[in-house]
């Protein structure tokens, strides 16, 4: 199985690329801010949820697809950036209700979780990187790959749950402050809006 001389160097590398700004950790620092902790909480959920699904495709060869078939790539890449500007327009939405009602919009616990979901399982861009990174830190002669990756995979979870859980409950408690504002609803929910809106054109623009 995978030293614990692996695992560290690993588990690092994991945090820094949690910390480094991405779509999921900017996806939930703007949920947080917009709708709560507990909302942050339950996109991260949904967001590594979406991780074990990449992991299991890595382990079991079904991200070589995204690597080898344009087509693939790009019908996820677009199916993603369309769900990204369908957040944006529902942000933009979203402002214009405060304004009428100076309510915020209310999101179900479970509606919030899939959007995590959706948001990390339609990137391609996941796929490819777990492909490439993963396979680095295992080692053929110590046992059978895929358990491996799929331990690498549980390794960066948590990592990633350390970083996103840090980034909700500090984005949350900031967001509680200024969501009692109506005024400073109204330009989270544009700058939300505008954020995935930024995301949806990158994810479409992105290239193999």
């Amino acid at each position: 199985m995978i030293e614990l001389e692996t695992l560290i160097p690993f588990f690092a590398a994991s945090l820094l690329l949690g910390i480094a700004p991405g779509p999921d950790n900017i996806f939930v620092l703007t949920q947080s801010a917009l709708h709560g902790k507990k909302a942050g909480i339950i996109v991260m959920l949904g967001l590594c949820t979406g991780l074990v699904a990449h992991t299991t495709a890595v382990a079991l060869g079904v991200a070589v697809i995204f690597h080898t078939s344009a087509v693939a790539f790009s019908m996820l890449k677009f199916i993603g950036a369309g769900y990204l500007v369908y957040l944006a327009w529902q942000a933009f939405k979203a402002s214009a209700e405060i304004i009428r009602n100076a309510l915020p919009e209310k999101f179900s616990l479970r509606k919030l979780y899939l959007r995590g979901i959706l948001m990390n399982i339609t990137n391609p861009k996941v796929s490819l990187f777990f492909l490439a990174f993963l396979p680095q830190f295992a080692d053929p002669s110590r046992g059978p790959v895929s358990i491996q990756i799929f331990l690498l995979g549980g390794v960066f979870i948590l990592a990633t749950l350390l970083v996103f859980g840090g980034i909700a409950l500090l984005s949350g408690s900031i967001g509680q402050v200024l969501t009692r504002s109506v005024r400073f609803n109204k330009i989270l929910n544009k700058v939300a809006g505008t954020v995935f809106l930024g995301l949806a054109l990158k994810l479409a623009t992105t290239e193999r």
